[in-house]
């Protein structure tokens, strides 16, 4: 008699139906840890910033503030400074301990063999990795950046650091989670093309170290500079308080600029004799102001996404015409 079972054994039982199958299921088991820990950041982040932002305005309003000028204080930063050197290595870690080895793992365990013998596409795959892993780090990154902003703002005159530092200006509005896509992009890219997961995580991170060098001098070109000229011998006007410094000159009467420290002698006469040969009379002073930076953040997000765009193009063209 013959013990091949021709059809499912009729137990009663219905059988539960999963909410996620195919490829989705298959990923989100896979890199349930990597979005486990994103989750994990989109909760526990906002709950750090709020608490940290509710010491600060206690401090401030011990203080006198708003009605009393507090803007010299010295109140322990220690906590702000953590939130901002956190939130600016987030692109960072995700570009290496996620992005990389998100496909190159894959190779190099076998995965990838696996997965692509049985009947979905290298292509469909691929693009269900990336749609969960952008759509956590997109989740992540937006909260974390939407819950800064609210703290930011309001407290900008009285906060340890201004618009004008990298520090603020990746971290709050759209940059942060443009940041984080177009640096995990750039993980993933480097984990099809090297293939091997420590060496992926290793050039990826002289790649993002590369790369924040690059938008550090990017910045102060996503918008127009404005240039006010005002008498070598007054103060600086109130209004260049707040700004970006992006150039500054000494000009003749006639409009001729030069270095502003071509006279900084040593001594008075010296630099009074020099200011009297070249006619110096005005300073002239390159800037952004604050009212730019929405702007420029913008203007920054929409080029990393597009670099997202085309970094993703690329990978899912590679893994469809190529064997990983």
């Amino acid at each position: 008699m013959s013990t091949t079972l021709t059809e499912t054994p009729r137990t009663g039982d219905t059988p539960k139906r999963r909410l996620l199958r195919g490829p989705s299921w298959l990923v989100t088991r896979q890199h349930r840890g990597a979005l486990l820990t994103l989750l994990g950041a989109a909760v526990l982040g906002p709950i750090w910033i709020v608490y940290e932002r509710s010491r600060m305005k206690d401090v401030l309003e011990a203080a006198g503030w708003p009605d009393k000028n507090v803007m010299s204080m010295d109140f322990d930063s220690d906590g702000v400074n953590l939130i901002i050197s956190a939130l600016g290595a987030l692109p960072l870690l995700l570009a290496v301990f996620v992005g990389a080895p998100l496909i190159a793992g894959d190779k190099e365990h076998g995965t990838a063999q696996l997965v692509t013998t049985q009947s979905v596409s290298r292509g469909r795959w691929v693009a269900a990795k990336l749609a969960w892993i952008y759509g956590a780090v997109l989740v992540t990154a937006v909260v974390l950046s939407a819950v800064f902003t609210w703290w930011w703002k309001p407290l900008r005159p009285v906060f340890p650091y201004d618009w004008s530092s990298g520090s603020i200006f990746d971290i709050t509005g759209p940059v942060l989670p443009a940041l984080c896509l177009f640096l995990t992009a750039a993980g993933i890219t480097m984990g099809v093309l090297v293939r091997r997961v420590l060496p992926a995580m290793a050039a990826t991170l002289f790649l993002s170290w590369a790369f924040g060098v690059f938008w550090d001098e990017m910045i102060v070109k996503l918008a127009s500079t404005r240039t006010l000229v005002y008498p070598l011998q007054d103060d600086m006007p109130a209004r260049l308080n707040d700004a970006l410094e992006v150039d500054r000159w000494v000009g003749s009467a006639d409009g001729h600029l030069y270095g502003w420290g071509l006279c900084a002698k040593t001594t008075e006469k010296a630099s009074d004799a020099c200011i009297k040969e070249h006619g110096i009379v005005n300073n002239v002073y390159e800037y952004l102001e604050y009212n730019q930076m929405a702007g420029m953040q913008w203007l920054g997000a929409g080029l990393l996404l597009a670099g997202t765009a085309v970094l993703t193009a690329f990978v899912l063209l590679r893994v469809s015409r190529r064997p990983l």
